[in-house]
């Protein structure tokens, strides 16, 4: 089963950090990626820019309303996504909890896991009708 996984930073705390530190805790995550992908767990993921560069999109009085930045009112924003393949929820937090990641920042860090929904017979009963 693949899980969605957010990754929550607080970019205050990040650039805080020197030079060494960015690239040793970068260096640790990548290992840690590496070794998720060789075993078979790591389905995929992307990091994000900052939150700055950011765009929500919502509906509001019968037409799409656009807010810059994050929707989250929060000194975390999600700083990337990673899809794991695990057996189960319990499986893809024991998987996550290695990830050096949530180390960062003295506790400055989280990540949200939540099951993917298959649309695959969603989407061919819409092909059948035509959509």
């Amino acid at each position: 089963m693949k899980y969605i996984c957010l990754g929550y930073m607080n970019e205050e705390i990040w650039a805080t950090l020197s030079e060494s530190e960015r690239n040793t805790f970068m260096d640790e995550c990548f290992r840690y990626d590496k070794e998720l992908r060789e075993n078979g767990h790591f389905a995929g993921g992307e990091g994000l820019q900052e939150a700055r560069n950011a765009a929500t999109l919502k509906w509001q009085s019968g037409k799409v309303s656009v807010t810059d930045g994050p929707f989250v009112e929060s000194k975390e924003q999600i700083g990337g996504i990673m899809i794991l393949e695990a057996t189960d929820l319990n499986h893809a937090i024991r998987l996550l909890s290695k990830h050096p990641s949530l180390r960062l920042g003295r506790g400055s860090s989280s990540w949200e896991i939540r099951p993917a929904v298959d649309l695959t017979a969603l989407m061919e009963e819409s092909k059948q009708r035509g959509s």
